[in-house]
């Protein structure tokens, strides 16, 4: 299962779904839905987020194990530094990986200060490249402290994160470098909003795998797509998300989209997204798909 979405991501297409668990007990409506529309036989694998943005949610390896039971398709499971230490990182990735959890997206996390839960403090022992440190010692059969386990365990596969955009493009290199030499295989980056950026960002990887070539490392890069269907989504990621640039060209055409009515904006910004989708999979099929559990929209863009 494993071995094939890792070979699509580095010889062909690769499509994968953005999950994210609710304030709920009950993953499985999720399942439901994403089975009713059919997205699975529409996309490689999923993956399930980790209480993004420090607000209480189903765990994302739990549902990553349900995504992966009913559809039989690879999950990466997102796991954050915020919320565990050293022990809680290493048990979860035992426990994972003897039930076929073994694609984790490694994140420093969302600031504890954003938390829906009072006095909530963030763990934070490191970054996530400490993360990505662990599962190099897990793949060589050893814990973090290099003790050999009694049984090696099956391989996890690596997965990073990255901005879109900066001011400075060598800022993003850097992040890609460090992420690649502590081992990240695929680096999915920030919503893109224009080719050029996306061409930028392949351009840098290329640079990034250059300067870890001679560690016998190197990544791919996975572009993050998040379909925007209303002006004021457009102007808060632009004006309050780093590391994200929505072009001038979208702000306009929604704005005087928004002035003619609700229908007119979401068709104009499903439009854009579409077309953007479609350009970046001629260019570089390697797409990470992201609507925030709006899974019509991701069936509307995937067709």
């Amino acid at each position: 299962m494993f071995d094939t979405l890792i070979n699509k991501l580095q010889n062909s297409t690769y499509i994968t779904l953005e999950t994210t668990p609710g304030h709920s007990p009950a993953f499985s409506p999720i399942v439901d839905r994403i089975e009713e529309l059919g997205l699975d036989k529409l996309v490689d694998g999923f993956s399930t987020t980790d209480n993004p943005l420090a607000k209480l949610k189903y765990n994302a390896l739990f549902a990553a194990k349900m995504l992966q039971d009913r559809f039989n398709k690879p999950v990466i499971a997102t796991m954050s530094m915020r919320d565990r230490n050293k022990i809680a990182l290493q048990s979860d990735l035992l426990g994972a990986n003897e039930v076929d959890i073994r694609a984790i997206l490694a994140l420093t996390g969302d600031p504890a200060t954003l938390s829906d839960q009072p006095h909530a403090k963030g763990v934070f022992e490191g970054d996530s490249s400490l993360l990505l440190d662990i599962i190099l010692a897990f793949n060589s059969g050893m814990n973090y402290a290099g003790k050999p386990f009694a049984h090696k365990p099956q391989q996890i596969y690596p997965f990073a994160v990255v901005n879109s955009y900066a001011k400075n493009p060598k800022t993003l290199q850097k992040k890609m470098q460090k992420k690649i030499k502590h081992g990240a295989i695929g680096i999915i980056t920030q919503p893109v909003y224009d080719l050029e950026n996306a061409k930028q960002l392949i351009e840098l990887k290329e640079l990034a795998n250059k300067e870890t070539s001679g560690e016998n490392k190197s990544a791919e890069i996975i572009l993050g797509v998040f379909p925007i269907t209303k002006l004021r989504t457009a102007q808060f990621l632009s004006a309050h998300v780093p590391g994200i640039n929505v072009p001038n060209n979208w702000l306009e055409a929604l704005r005087n989209a928004h002035e003619k009515g609700p229908e007119e904006e979401y068709k104009v910004g499903f439009d854009l997204s579409k077309k953007l989708f479609e350009e970046l999979k001629a260019y570089h099929p390697k797409i990470h798909l992201m609507t925030a559990n709006q899974f019509q929209i991701a069936k509307d863009i995937l067709v």
